[in-house]
């Protein structure tokens, strides 16, 4: 069996949009007829467990510390889709937090991220800042690196800082993200750009699952650009940026 390929998604600073990224990028992904497996690396944030519905038990903390496997972690996140789009979120105590944080955590996160790959098309990785051992895991582990820089002054001055980081971790980054964007804008020096969407809730689906939108064609372009892959999706001609 052919593994899957993997992604991590790494924030170039706080609040750059990886999580919303990442699940956009999984929609459009599942869309195309792939089936996706989204980890949570940020586990300080937890932001991906708000994108999942119902029960998460085991989270990806609990993985990682040796009390459950994959196949029980993954949520399905329910979506219209050709493909499946499944997650691992991090939902977890503070003191199940910080054995997570361990070097022998890290190990197990990589052994957690090799077996999705087995089983899925594409692995993405919801992975912050890179400070701490799950995240030089994910971005080492993983066979692409993408940095999410927001379309600020702060975000794009802090892409030389992290690709420096990642390259003294041997973790080249393949590819950078702009993230709200203004709509039919570009971000320098970004590969990649993503607008601002209309979304009122972190909770609402996927925005990119809708062909029906602007923000949709510019997902599946962003996502074409940073898998070097083609997706063949359709969109309606007045949503095409």
């Amino acid at each position: 069996m052919t593994s899957g390929s993997t992604l991590a998604l790494a924030g170039a600073v706080g609040g750059a949009g990886t999580t919303r990224t990442t699940v956009e990028f999984g929609a459009t992904l599942a869309r195309a007829g792939r089936d996706v497996a989204l980890l949570d690396a940020a586990f300080a944030t937890q932001g991906l467990a708000a994108h999942v519905p119902g029960r998460i038990d085991p989270d990806v903390t609990a993985l990682c510390t040796g009390e459950g496997g994959l196949r029980d972690g993954l949520v399905a996140l329910g979506l219209d889709t050709p493909g499946r789009l499944a997650a691992c979120p991090a939902r977890a105590p503070f003191e199940r937090l910080a054995r997570a944080k361990t070097p022998d955590a890290a190990r197990r996160f990589e052994e957690v991220l090799d077996s999705a790959a087995d089983r899925f098309d594409h692995v993405l990785v919801d992975t912050p800042p890179v400070a701490a051992n799950q995240a030089v895991a994910a971005v080492t582990s993983a066979d692409r690196v993408a940095l999410v820089a927001p379309a600020t002054e702060r975000g794009l001055d802090r892409l030389p800082t992290m690709r420096d980081r990642l390259h003294d971790l041997d973790a080249p980054v393949d590819a950078v993200i702009g993230t709200r964007a203004d709509p039919g804008g570009t971000v320098e020096p970004a590969d990649a750009t993503i607008p601002e969407s209309d979304q009122r809730s972190v909770a609402d689906l996927p925005v990119s699952a809708d062909p029906d939108t602007e923000f949709a064609p510019a997902v599946a372009a962003a996502v074409e650009t940073v898998l070097d892959t083609e997706l063949s999706l359709d969109f309606p001609e007045e949503g095409i940026l």
